[in-house]
């Protein structure tokens, strides 16, 4: 056989399956990025599954090996986030055995938004809530994957603690208190910048809030949880003049 004819050799240092899922994330990620600016430019519902895979130059099949839906594809940057979430739960330091189990979620979630936010997750996350602001389907499919996530975050936490009864239900309300304190951090944090309306690059770094201070404003809405059992009830005091 002529070496010219030969495919040339994979490095020894690169393992195929390396190389495979590398391509693998690329395509992931294209199909995000596409998916983003196409709904961002045209609306989601003017952009059909047929467009956005002829876009990206792949096969539905291809598609539907990385997302269930239009709506899994739009959302994939926050939904990343708590998939990592999941990821990092699995193998968290538990910590001494006195420490709230509310501490350990909040810990862990810090600890995959530090593994998850960059500049360009920064820009993807706000692009994905504009859109989910004005279109139910994404509204719909983000409360059902909420849901699952939650439950797996639950199926860890029973794996992993001793948790006598299996009704009990603290777990599930330190899980759902962390996402909404998270939801609240979110809400601030993207306020920021306001609609974002654009998928250019460039604006994107001019407009996009540092994904550092996400974590910032993730903190202190924590604070703000631990505080909120005990905000008092204060009466206001009306000061103005009756008719």
């Amino acid at each position: 056989m002529s070496t010219a004819s030969a495919s040339p050799p994979v490095p020894s240092s690169v393992p195929p399956s390396s190389l495979r899922e590398r391509k693998k994330r690329r395509t992931r990620q294209l199909l995000v990025d596409t998916s983003l600016e196409l709904f961002t430019e045209r609306g989601f519902g003017n952009v059909t599954l047929d467009e956005l895979c002829d876009s990206v130059e792949v096969s539905k099949r291809t598609f539907f090996r990385y997302f269930t839906s239009k709506e899994d594809v739009a959302m994939a940057p926050t939904q990343d986030l708590w998939l990592t979430f999941i990821d990092v739960l699995e193998t968290a330091d538990l910590g001494p055995a006195d420490r709230p189990v509310l501490l350990l979620i909040q810990d862990t979630l810090l600890t995959a938004l530090g593994r998850t936010t960059t500049d360009d997750w920064s820009h993807r996350v706000l692009l994905s809530r504009n859109l989910a602001e004005r279109t139910p389907s994404m509204d719909a499919h983000g409360l059902h994957f909420c849901d699952r996530t939650t439950r797996a975050a639950l199926a860890t936490l029973h794996r992993r603690l001793d948790i006598p009864d299996p009704a009990d239900l603290r777990p599930r309300l330190a899980v759902d208190m962390v996402v909404a304190a998270f939801h609240c951090a979110l809400a601030t944090w993207a306020s920021a910048t306001g609609t974002v309306t654009t998928t250019a690059p460039a604006a994107a770094s001019r407009n996009a809030p540092s994904p550092n201070s996400l974590s910032a404003h993730t903190r202190h809405a924590f604070t703000a949880l631990a505080a909120a059992p005990t905000f008092p009830v204060t009466p206001r005091q009306d000061t103005s003049p009756r008719p």
